[in-house]
Formats: structure tokens, sequence, C-alpha cells
């Protein structure tokens, strides 16, 4: 296996990934509170442990990845009062949006999504255990975490005891210290409730994901994910809950991913990126700095429904890889039209590659492991050109999962094709082929052998790109139409196209009237052309 490196929110550093029982790795990740439809913020971290989980199986590793779903909660039961309805029907509602909104940003790799409420009985167990040892105590019907018992709190967060505030009103009465949390809460008359050894009541939040990580992992599991808003309290509450109760580690690696924030330009893609500055040495922003300005509804965030309609899920996951999974992702749509126009020049290559050899791109096999990847070789100049790129992404990826580095490799090996399609006079129409269904790398390169097809060396660089663009999530199937494409016969996209040959026709003969006539026509009919250094696409506006 290839030396993987982590960076380690507990330690502070980048560490080797060395799994407790390899090869399996156990993963879990905060979820949502399932009280309001999601927004593009919820899907951050989800598009990103779905690339980590798909990077670790190709390099070896048995992942089992976990999120939660918090089904009980303050926020649910306000909600419930507001619209009248009960806890349970919201939470069934809005966990079906998330679900909905990760299907379409191709976010396919969970094991478990667990919800609160379907382990009431492990969280309660969970609570007398740490009760038992000393480190919980009940009062007056709620149960409460002993923080001064923990002598390592804080050392995620790197905060005092006395940051921790907690509940104020009557639970602040029952507390022995300020900083001590609720574990378990006692019931409010007309809100949801459980029987307990304490009387009806209802979970607090952080004991939820110590119970669940648990249950599906173990005392001691392999990576912990989240925003990094979550570091504390919750992360450092978790982390407290489970050493205390356990005696052991809760977890090898603390992965924290930045948080997004609306306004300004998220920057050219391939252009210098938060990736580039930390590299160069530059201090990202604080985690304040990212609280302060990360989208969340509060800031008027609202469902993702409309932006994938608009957007399509594709280009959306594109946009959240394109930087380091640590940098703080600048949202806006000028950066979401930059990522449109740039998986245009995939797209368009592919149309490209399946005129010229009648295979289509979708139906090629992807290597799901390095070692199937390393099948393809040859002599070929480009194709070793292509290979020195595999080997580049591969750098990248090892260094702590760098997407945006990683995906610029993307861009040069699709240049590259292009130019040598061009040389190898890649026929503008060739004979339709009936690749084998589900064969592996190996199987189709055998095939390709025996059928005499023209051109292997160029096919083999792009089976490159094939499994490269997987193990992003990219380019799985055949890409929805934004808003305004969905034509059955692409007629509208085939007469967009002329258009966008005629302006740029006119363009470089420095015709700028006609050209600025064409695009202003378009927008009155509500096309916006979408220039960028891929080339030219186009998409409907409202």
């Amino acid at each position: 296996m290839a030396e993987i490196r982590v960076y380690n929110t507990l330690s502070k550093t980048k560490e080797p990934f060395a799994p407790v029982h390899p090869p399996k790795v156990g993963m879990y990740l905060c979820g949502p509170t399932v009280y309001k439809e999601a927004h593009i913020g919820h899907m951050v971290g989800p598009v990103i442990f779905d690339t980590i989980k798909r990077y670790l199986a190709y390099s070896g590793f048995d992942v089992t990845w976990v999120v939660n779903i918090t089904d009980v909660d303050d926020k649910l039961i306000a909600e419930s009062r507001r619209r009248e309805v009960p806890m349970s029907q919201i939470a069934v509602e809005m966990t079906a949006d998330y679900m909905a909104n990760l299907k379409e940003l191709g976010v396919n790799q969970i094991d478990y999504l667990p919800r609160a409420t379907d382990h009431m009985d492990d969280i309660i167990g969970f609570i007398q255990s740490l009760e038992s040892k000393g480190f919980a105590y009940a009062s007056d019907g709620d149960v409460f975490f002993d923080v001064a018992r923990d002598s390592g709190y804080g050392q995620l967060s790197n905060r005092s005891p006395d940051d921790q505030q907690g509940a104020g009103g009557e639970a602040a009465a029952k507390k022995r210290s300020a900083a001590d949390f609720a574990l378990w809460k006692s019931a409010r008359e007309g809100e949801p409730a459980w029987d307990s050894p304490w009387g009806k009541g209802r979970p607090g939040w952080h004991i939820e994901c110590s119970a669940m990580s648990h249950y599906y992992l173990g005392e001691t599991f392999d990576i912990h994910g989240g925003g990094l808003d979550l570091m504390f309290p919750h992360h450092e509450n978790e982390r407290a809950q489970s050493s205390c109760c356990h005696g052991s580690p809760m977890v090898k690696y603390w992965m924290h991913n930045g948080l997004m924030r609306a306004g300004g330009d998220a920057g050219k893609l391939g252009g210098r990126s938060e990736r580039e500055k930390e590299a160069a040495g530059e201090t990202a922003e604080s985690i304040e700095e990212q609280a302060a300005g990360k989208i969340s509804r509060s800031k008027g965030a609202g469902g993702l429904a409309d932006q994938i309609r608009r957007h399509t899920g594709e280009r959306i996951r594109f946009f959240l890889l394109r930087s380091h999974y640590r940098s703080t992702i600048i949202f806006g749509e000028e950066g979401l039209q930059e990522a449109a126009t740039a998986l245009e020049g995939f797209y368009r290559f592919f149309d490209r590659f399946e005129k010229g050899t009648g295979i289509a791109f979708y139906d090629l096999p992807t290597a799901r492991s390095r070692t199937q990847g390393d099948l393809i070789s040859g002599d070929d100049a480009d194709l070793k050109a292509v290979l020195a790129c595999r080997d580049k992404y591969r750098e990248a990826m090892d260094d702590d999962f760098n997407t945006g580095a990683a995906s610029s490799q993307l861009f040069d090996i699709v240049r590259a094709l292009n130019k040598q399609a061009t040389a190898i006079k890649l026929p503008e129409q060739a004979a339709a082929q009936q690749v084998p269904e589900d064969a592996t790398v190996e199987e189709f390169l055998a095939w390709l052998d025996s059928a005499k097809i023209a051109n292997l060396d160029f096919i083999k660089s792009v089976l490159v790109l094939r499994e490269l663009t997987g193990l992003l999530g990219l380019f799985g199937k055949r890409p929805p139409k934004a808003a305004g494409g969905d034509d059955d016969n692409g007629l509208a996209d085939q007469l967009v196209g002329v258009l966008i040959e005629l302006r740029k026709e006119a363009r470089s003969n420095k015709d700028f009237a006609t050209s600025d006539a064409i695009r202003d026509r378009l927008a009155a009919i509500g096309v916006a052309l979408l220039d960028g250094k891929e080339g030219t696409s186009w998409e409907m506006q409202k």
C-alpha cells in the first residue's frame, strides 16, 4: 500500500495513515439535524468524505462509513410546534430531502445512516456507563457530564473547560459547574420523551454521536470527520464522553473540513487556489473567521433543489472538490459557472472520443484499485505523459486527500488527449462498438486487443482519465442538462452550439459588434453564454 498522510486536528500535524485494524477503516461523519431542507453547506462534508472513502478503497482499505441523522433536538421540537405537526413527520420529510440531495451530488458511499431515535437504548446505556464510572451525575431528572473529571478535556480544540458554558436557565442551576454539559434532558410538557432510569426525557446532542459511532465502529475507530465549527464544543464533548466511558481514545484521526461562506469570486479553476497558498506557508482563515462567515440557514441559505435544477449535482460536486478540503470554500454563482465551463471541456472531449472510436466514455471500465490502474501501461510517449499525470494525481491524494491539486491533473490530461486525438487523426465518425458489459480493466484491455480496435494507446490514455475522474465521483453517467436544456433530441444544444461557433469566428475576425449581438440576443431569450479558458458553454437563466 502507498503511504497516505492525513492531517490530524488532534496533533495539528500530518501523520502517516495507519488504521487501528488494517485493512479495515472505520469512518464517522456528523450528519444533519433534520428540521429544515438541506442547503449547500450541508453537502460539503458528505462530498469530501465520499471522495475520501473512494480513494481509501482504491488504495486497498476496507472502509465502513457512518453518517448520523439527528432526529430529536430543540430545533426539531420548535419546528414541530411552528408547523403543528409531529416531530417525527418533520424528521422523515427532511431526511428524505437530505438523501435526495446526496444522490444528486453522487454521494453513494455511505454504509449506515443511523437515526438517533432508533438508538435510544444504546444512548441510555452509554449514559448509565458514564454515571457508574463517576463521569456523569443525575440532577433532578437531568444527567450531566462532569467535565472536571476528564483531565484531557480541551486537548482537541485547545480550549479550557471555562470556555464550555453549556445550557443556561433551569439547567444551569442543576449543574455542579457551568462547563458541565447535558447527557439527558428531563421531559417538558408537550415534548417528545422516552423512558429512562432518570425519568422521561430525551438525549443531549453530543451523546447521540458517541453512542452511534460506538455501536457501528467500536470503542476506537480511525477517522471522525466534520466541519471546523463542530470541533468545539461538539467534537470535544464527544471525545470526552467516549474516552472516559471506554478508557481508550475515541478516534485516531480527527479530520475537519473548512466551511463554506457566501460572496466574492471563488477564483479561476486552475488558478492560484487555497491549496497553493497553504503550500506557500500562507495561513488559512482561523476557525472563528470561517465560522463567522459560514453559510447557514440563519444567514439565508435555502434549499438545494433550485441550485441542483439550475447547475446539476455534478457541477456542484466538482465545485466543492476544486480546493483542498481544509480550505474555506467561497460560494457564488461565478464560481459555479466557471465549474460548468470547465466540465463542458470534458463533456466535449467525451463526445469527440465516442464519435471517433465508437466507444462511449461512460461505458469504459473504472479501475477500482491502484493495482488495476497499473495494468494500463505502455511505451507510447503520449500515454506515458498521461501516466505521469496519474502519478502526480496520486501524490496529491496521498498527501491529505488534496482534491484541488489532483483535479488540476485532469485538465492536463484532457488537454493532452485532445492533442493526441488531433495527432492520430481521430475519425469524425467511427462505427459504434459493443463494449463488454461489467468488464474489468484487464478484461477490457484483452477485448481491445482481440477485437483489434484502432488507436489502442489513445484509448488506454482515456482509461486513465476514467480511473481518476471516478475517484472524485465524477462522470459516472451521462450528465443531465441544466435548466432549459432537457430537450430529448438535443436540438437546442446544437442550435446554441452553432451560434457559439459563429460568435467565435466573429471574435477571431475582430467583429465585436456581431459577437456582442449574438451574446445579447441569446441573453434576451434567457440563454447565458459562459466563457472560460476551456471554451464557451451555455445555460438557461430564469
